[in-house]
Parts: C-alpha cells; structure tokens; sequence
C-alpha cells in the first residue's frame, strides 16, 4: 500500500493524534512505534515521506535511518525532544533531510510535511534506462552523457565524477568526508579542492552559479542536490 507519510514513534499518544490530523488534511498517513515495524512495513508497503523519532524505546532512531538509506530515498525528517547541536548535525549527516523539534505544533508540522511531500512528489526525475531528468538537467548514467538546456557539456574527469554522486545521493545532504572518500577515495582531501570542483560544476550546470538551484551548499557539513521540481 502507498502511504504519503510513516511516522515512526514510540509515543502512542502523541503520534496517534498526528495520524489522525494528517487524515483529517488528505495526507494519507501510518504509524508505527518500533525499528522493526518499520523494517516490516517497508517489506509491503511505500511511504513518501518519513517522520522519525530518535529515540525509540531500547532502540536508536539514528541507526534506523542509516538502515533506512540503504534503500529508501524519501526525505525523513527527525522529530526528537532532543535538542542539542550534535543530535541535529548527526542526523542530517546520516541522511535525515531536516530536524523538528518537540513539542511541535500538528499545524506547523502538517504545513512543513505537505511542503516536501509537494516538492517530492512532483520532481520530474526519468529513472528508465538509468537516466536522470530534471529542471534542464539531464545525464545518462550509462553513456556519462551530461545535457544543460539541451545542449552537451563536456567535464574533467573528477568533476563528472563528482557530479554523478552527488546527483546518485540526490536530496539528502552529503557530507564532505563522505565526498572525499568515495569521490577522491581518500579522507584527507582538502575543502579547498571540494569547493573549487563544485564552483567549476556551478559554472557549467547552474543558470545562475551564485545562485544554484541544483548544487546547495549545507554549511559546516557539505552538499545537498536538489532535485529540480518539474
């Protein structure tokens, strides 16, 4: 079954009354309170969006994302009591593509779950023939052929190299150790070298390079390729 948002959350009460809100508003929406619910579920059913507490019971939702990423690319968003710095950096790094803080507001949170279920939902990307098409964007994964605007455009190798992951991990933010090592395939890279490689990508993909709309920078922590809505 195709459900628009999971909430995973050991919080009964709580997460009862999201569902039922988010019902009540069209977004067709499941709960669930353990990792191992979670992993159930995803064995039948599809969910587009994530809302995931860090801690459930004996058990770690951060771990759960990690798990989660391996095969999943909708956008999970922590929802957490927890609020200092680290906890947020550790989840996006791991994948989570944004933080909310407890007590939320169902009104606050239905708006911001309905804003990315939109922005995902219509992103018009071709997964057929292993190709990605988006926003003037288009590359064959196959053949490495990259076209902007129709027209092809031609890269040095670490820079198309560089561009294919970041646009393979699309819409989660990419941490730039992770860059190093599986770009570069080292971990002392230096930033410099990353950001130059991704001004170059700018200069070449984005309309407007100062203002990219494909390549975003996620301060003190790296990347994020936003998939271009249709």
């Amino acid at each position: 079954m195709k459900y628009d948002c999971l909430i995973v959350d050991d919080e009964a009460l709580l997460s009862e009354s999201t569902c039922e809100y988010f019902q009540m508003f069209d977004v067709k929406t499941a709960w669930i309170d353990s990792t191992h619910a979670c992993l159930d579920f995803f064995k039948e059913n599809e969910a587009d969006l994530i809302l995931l507490d860090i801690n459930l019971g004996n058990e770690s939702g951060f771990e759960l994302c990690k798990h989660l990423r391996k095969t999943i690319n909708a956008p999970i968003l922590f929802i957490s009591a927890r609020t200092s710095d680290d906890d947020k950096l550790l989840a996006l790094n791991i994948g989570g593509d944004d933080y909310i803080s407890k007590p939320y507001s169902l009104a606050v949170l239905l708006a911001k779950v309905k804003t990315v279920l939109k922005r995902y939902q219509n992103t018009a990307v071709a997964v057929q023939a292993n190709i990605y098409s988006a926003g003037g964007l288009d590359i064959n994964f196959d053949t490495g052929v990259v076209l902007v605007n129709g027209n092809r455009v031609d890269f040095k190798a670490m820079e198309h190299k560089l561009l294919m992951y970041l646009v393979k991990n699309k819409n989660r933010v990419i941490p730039k150790e992770e860059i190093f090592k599986n770009v570069w395939m080292e971990s002392f890279v230096g930033d410099n070298t990353l950001n130059v490689h991704v001004r170059y990508l700018r200069e070449k993909i984005e309309d407007d390079p100062k203002n990219p709309k494909f390549i975003k920078t996620a301060w003190g922590t790296g990347y994020i390729f936003e998939s271009a809505e249709a």
